[in-house]
């Protein structure tokens, strides 16, 4: 083989490998132990081209856990809607963020979420 041809293969080993696949998966979580009240965050001044997403109690190894609000990138024609706790009879249901497209939100339907 060539140095060429080796140099060639090496190339498309390389560039194939480096492509990675990015799934995000979101469990449901439904727990008997209502959120501590949400923590006052200072939301810092507005930057364009994003929009702020609120700090929220996540869950993790059996216990709520403060997620700090955070930058994400806008999406034009959505608006964010964030995490939340629903009491759904006596436990608690984790409600994960989504692009929600604003269509809906002019019409009340509050369907047509897109999962971020």
């Amino acid at each position: 083989m060539s140095i060429r041809n080796l140099l060639l293969c090496s190339t498309v080993i390389l560039a194939t490998s480096a492509t990675v696949a990015v799934a995000r998966v979101n469990f449901d979580v439904d727990v008997d132990v209502a959120p501590p009240p949400a923590r006052v965050e200072v939301v810092p001044e507005p930057r364009h081209g994003y929009a702020w997403a609120p700090g929220y109690w996540g869950w993790e190894d059996g216990e709520h856990i403060w997620v700090n609000g955070r930058w994400i990138e806008e999406r034009p024609g959505y608006y964010w809607v964030p995490e939340r706790w629903e009491h759904r009879g006596e436990r608690w249901h984790f409600g994960h963020g989504y692009w929600e497209h604003r269509e809906h939100e002019e019409h009340g339907h509050g369907h047509g979420h897109d999962r971020d």
